[in-house]
């Protein structure tokens, strides 16, 4: 993308008419930025969305600010890249906010909650209802200023070395779940496995767990758990729509000037939209694949999502009771979520229901 096409793409069109944009540009001093993902750089889904927003910034300011993006273990592990920002050991990070759940539930709000919203829903509360508010003011005790960067849309719910009928069949079940679902199915009996995406298949493999969930098809294609594990279930009840972040140390962040804010905030946002896009333009093929190699495709019963929309409730209700910062923002979570549901289920969802019974 050339630098005129990117700056213009990113509301900064007047600055262009004026012809005064190279001079502001050129006027900024060199910066060198260290961005850490969570993610394997195999992924060029979710890691390659770290590269687009590091390539962007770079384009759009002549090659000034320079980010580089490092894998996990690089600099610092997958799931210590919060710590790592929270303590300017680098200036950012890309990560999955579920996964620091551990320091505080809330965290996981910026990111999925089982039977949460979807990715449109929660890009509409970030950017025009009161999520990016409630969220700065939480990250602002970790010294952490947030953008939204990317969304994986509704996940699948993974992969299994044997058939997931009822209940029971989760109780023991060692299972890598991403982030927060895991708290919830506990109440199922399911053992919960925290453990990085570059580490998954080698963990599945092994026999170490009995099962994993990742995104969908085009990543999980890439890591080949159908050949260990056939059963692919859906949909992923605890991520209908996980939104990733980009993490920035306050003081990196306010070191800036305004014309460099500016351009990461569009980068970002960029970034936000086109990595939802190459994983909705590329799953159907990916499905396609996996089942022409031996994926067999379940939906979750009906008996298994209303098990799972119970224990949510009551890790939801625990939660309001013992902690402060989620019971704040989860209300006005749970507000805004009820009025999209009313309203996607007169406009998207009966539009989606229809076009999917045609014979296309």
């Amino acid at each position: 993308m050339e630098r005129r096409k990117f700056l213009k793409g990113a509301g900064l069109a007047g600055v262009l008419a004026s012809g005064t944009a190279p001079a502001i540009v050129m006027a900024q001093e060199n910066v060198r930025w260290r961005l850490a993902s969570s993610f394997p750089k195999v992924l060029d889904t979710i890691y390659g969305t770290g590269e687009g927003f590091a390539r962007n910034v770079a384009e759009a300011t002549d090659g000034k600010f320079q980010i580089s993006v490092h894998a996990p273990g690089e600099l610092v592990p997958a799931f210590g890249v919060a710590d790592a920002v929270e303590q300017g050991t680098i200036e950012c990070a890309h990560t999955a906010p579920y996964y620091f759940f551990g320091k505080d539930e809330t965290f996981a709000i910026d990111c999925a909650i089982p039977f949460g919203m979807n990715s449109r829903m929660q890009t509409a509360w970030m950017y025009d209802g009161n999520g990016m508010t409630l969220m700065r003011e939480f990250y602002a005790q970790y010294n952490i200023v947030n953008f939204t960067m990317g969304n994986t849309g509704a996940q699948m719910g993974g992969w299994y070395r044997r058939e997931i009928n009822t209940v029971a069949d989760l109780n023991g079940l060692k299972f890598r779940v991403g982030g927060f679902g895991g708290r919830v199915l506990a109440k199922l009996g399911v053992v919960p496995q925290n453990i990085p995406g570059g580490e998954t298949y080698q963990a599945l493999e092994r026999g170490t767990i009995d099962a994993v969930e990742w995104v969908g098809p085009y990543d999980d294609l890439k890591f080949g758990f159908h050949k260990v594990a056939p059963n692919y279930y859906y949909p992923a009840p605890w991520e209908g729509g996980a939104q990733l972040s980009l993490y920035i140390n306050d003081k990196a962040w306010n070191a800036l000037s305004p014309q460099y804010q500016s351009i990461v905030r569009q980068a970002a946002s960029d970034a936000h939209v086109r990595m939802q896009a190459t994983y909705d333009s590329r799953n159907p093929n990916a499905l396609r694949q996996l089942i022409a190699e031996g994926a067999k495709l379940h939906r979750f019963s009906r008996e298994i999502m209303d098990a799972v929309f119970k224990a949510r409730n009551e890790v939801y209700a625990e939660l309001n009771e013992k902690n402060p910062a989620w019971k704040k923002i989860y209300a006005d979570y749970e507000r805004f979520l009820r009025d999209q549901y009313q309203w996607f289920s007169l406009s998207e969802n009966s539009y989606n229901q229809y076009m999917a019974a045609q014979n296309l």
